[in-house]
This record gives C-alpha cells, sequence and structure tokens, in this order.
C-alpha cells in the first residue's frame, strides 16, 4: 500500500479495540439492576439458587454464541429484522423485533422498581416516608418521567449520565464483595441452601427464568462488532468472556449475600445490598451503599430508555411499529415515540404493583424473560435454517440447535401464567400487524458474502 493508505489504515486500527476492553463491553451491558435487586428475589429459595446461576451461565454461552456467529454473517446489524427476515419471513421478523422492543420498556420498569427500591433507604434516613405501595408507585413514576426527561437532551447527555452512574455506583459495591468475605458464615449458609420445601434440581430449574433477567444484554455484544479489532475472532471472545464475567460477579454477590445476612430478612428487604453493608459495617454504611446502588441503577434506567427509543425507531423504520416511534428530534432523541413509551411504562408500574419490592421486580422480569425468548428462539431457527444465498453449515446448525434448546428450557422454567400472558401479547401484536400495517417492508439489505 502507499504511504497515505498505511497511515489510513494505521489510524483506522488505533480507533479499535482489543478483545479484553470489548469483554468488559459485553459485561458491563449486563450487570444492571439484577445485582442489586435478585439476592432479595432468590432468597425465597435459598443457596440452592447457586446452581442455577451456573446453568443459566451456561445457557447464556450457548446463545451468545449464535449471536457472534451472526455478527460474522450481519457486520452491520442493527435489529433482529436483519438476520431473521432473511431466513424466516417478515412475520417472524416482526414478532422477534416488535417482542423485543415490548421486553426493553417493560425490563425498564423492573430497573425502576430496583433504583427507587434503594433510594428510598436513603430517603427514609432524613424523611418519614414509610415503605407502603403507594409511596413506591409514586417514586418508580417519578424516576420513570426523569429518565425520559434526561432523553429528550439527547443521546450525549444520557451517555455521560450513564458513564458518571457506573463509576459512583459500583466502587462502594464492589468493597462489600471484597471485604464481605470477612463476614461470611459458612453454617449460615449451609442452613439457607434449600428454604423453598422442593427439591433441589426443582428449584434449580424454577429458578432459570428470573436468573436469566441478569443475562439479557449479551445480544449487545454482537454491536460491538464493527469497533473491535479482528472481530471473527475478537467477537466471540469477548461476548463469551463477558457472559462469564457477567456470571461470575452475580454467582459470588449471590451466594456472599446469603451467608451474612438470613435469607427470610434478605427475602423480605427492598435494599439487599444496604441491608448487607449495614450487617458488616453498622447503620451509617447503609444508606451510602443505599446511594451508590440506586445511582447505577438509575444510569441503567437512563440507558436502556435510550435503547429502548433507538430500537422502537429502527422498528418503525422498517413498518413493525407506527410512523410516530420512529421521529426523532434534531437532537437525534426519539421524542414522541419515548413519551408514549414512558406513558405505558407509568401503565405497567401501576398494573403490577405487589405489597413487596421483590415481588413486583419477580413478576415484571418473568414477563420480559419470555418475550426476550422470541427474539433469541428466532436468532436460533435464523442461523439452524440458513438462507437460499448462505446455506447453514455445521457449526451454524450446532450454534443454533443449542441457541434453541437454551431457549426451551427458559420457557419451561417460566410460570405458566406468564407465558400465556407473552404468547397472548405476541399474537395480539401479530394480528394488529397484519390488520392494519399498510406500508410496504423495506428491501432487505445484500446478502453478505459466506463467513470464511
Amino acid at each position: 500500500p502507499s504511504p497515505a493508505r498505511q497511515a489510513q489504515m494505521s489510524a483506522t486500527s488505533a480507533r479499535k479495540i482489543g478483545p479484553l476492553l470489548a469483554t468488559f463491553v459485553v459485561a458491563n451491558n449486563m450487570i444492571g439492576s439484577g445485582f442489586f435487586l435478585l439476592p432479595a428475589t432468590l432468597a425465597k429459595s435459598g443457596g440452592v439458587t447457586a446452581l442455577s446461576w451456573l446453568l443459566c451461565t451456561v445457557l447464556a454461552m450457548m446463545l451468545g454464541g449464535a449471536f457472534a456467529r451472526l455478527a460474522r454473517h450481519h457486520p452491520d446489524l442493527e435489529s433482529p429484522d436483519d438476520y431473521v427476515r432473511p431466513s424466516l419471513g417478515r412475520d417472524a421478523s416482526f414478532l422477534a423485533t416488535t417482542m423485543y422492543w415490548v421486553s426493553s420498556w417493560i425490563g425498564n420498569n423492573a430497573i425502576a422498581v430496583a433504583a427507587f427500591g434503594y433510594l428510598l433507604v436513603v430517603l427514609q434516613t432524613w424523611l418519614p416516608l414509610g415503605d407502603g405501595a403507594g409511596v413506591r408507585l409514586g417514586g418508580q413514576i417519578a424516576l420513570i418521567w426523569l429518565m425520559f426527561a434526561l432523553n429528550l437532551l439527547g443521546p450525549r447527555p444520557i451517555a455521560r449520565f450513564q458513564s458518571l452512574c457506573l463509576v459512583l455506583g459500583l466502587l462502594p459495591v464492589l468493597a462489600i464483595l471484597t471485604a464481605g468475605w470477612a463476614h461470611f458464615d459458612p453454617a449460615l449458609y449451609r442452613a439457607a441452601w434449600n428454604v423453598s420445601g422442593q427439591s433441589d434440581m426443582s428449584v434449580v430449574l424454577h429458578s432459570l427464568a428470573p436468573i436469566f433477567w441478569a443475562f439479557i444484554g449479551l445480544e449487545t455484544g454482537v454491536m460491538v462488532a464493527g469497533v473491535v479489532d479482528n472481530p471473527d475472532r475478537n467477537v466471540p471472545r469477548a461476548t463469551l468472556g463477558g457472559i462469564a464475567i457477567a456470571g461470575a460477579v452475580y454467582l459470588v454477590s449471590s451466594v456472599l449475600m446469603m451467608g451474612i445476612v438470613p435469607v427470610g430478612e434478605l427475602a423480605d428487604s427492598g435494599a439487599p445490598f444496604a441491608l448487607v453493608a449495614g450487617q458488616m459495617f453498622g447503620p451509617w454504611a447503609i444508606p451510602l451503599i443505599a446511594a451508590a446502588a440506586a445511582l447505577k441503577a438509575t444510569g441503567t434506567l437512563g440507558g436502556w430508555m435510550l435503547v429502548t427509543g433507538e430500537s422502537g425507531a429502527r422498528a418503525a423504520q422498517r413498518g413493525f411499529l407506527p410512523a410516530v416511534f420512529g421521529r426523532l428530534r434534531a437532537n437525534g432523541s426519539a421524542g414522541p415515540g419515548l413519551l408514549i413509551i414512558a406513558t405505558m411504562m407509568t401503565a405497567l408500574a401501576v398494573l403490577t404493583l405487589s405489597p413487596t419490592v421483590s415481588g413486583q421486580f419477580e413478576v415484571l422480569i418473568e414477563m420480559v424473560v419470555i418475550l426476550v425468548v422470541m427474539t433469541y428462539a428466532a436468532a436460533g431457527l435464523s442461523l439452524l435454517l440458513g438462507t437460499p444465498e448462505r446455506p447453514a453449515a455445521r457449526r451454524e446448525r450446532m450454534l443454533g440447535m443449542g441457541a434453541l434448546v437454551a431457549c426451551g428450557l427458559l420457557v419451561w422454567s417460566t410460570p405458566g401464567k406468564t407465558l400465556v400472558g407473552g404468547l397472548v401479547i405476541a399474537l395480539l401484536a401479530w394480528a394488529a400487524y397484519r390488520g392494519f400495517s399498510r406500508k410496504p417492508p423495506p428491501p432487505l439489505h445484500k446478502p453478505t458474502p459466506p463467513a470464511r
């Protein structure tokens, strides 16, 4: 190459990120509200859920491998529509794209539940607010609309806010994960191994759906392919490595907390990390850790609301949602669509209000998992079937089958009422699309050449 071309290639390479940094990007996309509230949900079953964490990590890796392979086939991947429609057609693509969008804004409600559960601990230090359902509902709605307002400023302020929340929010919590082992009581953990009254195997399998909430976001690993050096090799490594890191962090925190505080107290807590901090360091640490956790979860809420607005805009541009969701303001924010999303989130907060924080959180995350599994299953089928231009090779068929097995286990572990609700949502959405959609689907992207 000429000197000018060499300089251009060098500059491009300098902007790429290596496999280590890409791995931490993927891990950060998954470590969110589940980190702060799932220990309370799982305390109802006991320490046996550690086995569920291990199994869920394996299932997430099976799905991550499928998405990493799809990233090789579709380097400009932006939406499930990019890989589903060539293999399965526009109806399946509509369901995969819209169910992912619906799951994202329902998941935002779960994040708001976790964020205000911790924020309430801080506020109660100075104000006698109580912890009734009305107080929690008002706080969750306030957080939803606050993050809506921040998103109207555009993607850049949200990115800065999320970065600030990540740094300030995780440092105190990491202190608990490292110093907590000095307070860990093996006898307390053994006594809380299984408090559900069911067999160990039954608890492990039926805990998969709520636990898998912690791994939603694994599919975003393929989105960094364009900025990763040598993506064919490093994107799969980053995806699987990020899943392994997130799984290890979640597993360690869950085991640690059940060996410091009795599971009965954990299960009733709306801020389990703050409860553990008080047990370790004294009452002064409770509001400090609660503030850090509330800040991190609030930043996650703002970031995922941005993702929800952008995924809704892409779905609208492909003819899957009303055009209003595709309208962008001058600063790049999906203002009109986000207004509708925030309104729907407010209604959902009212409909799912439960006596306890962990109870409401569990209802929401089970709804999210069953909806997002539809998108994951479509990814597995896309790999398994291939396209006329690119028949599925043996590796693609194996990865696709692995993804479908993982999805099958997650569906099996979902409560029947939640499963029926997810199917009803999907069928109603499909009927509305078939009955009222007038915009023809845009042409598909040109097929990419077969992977080497």
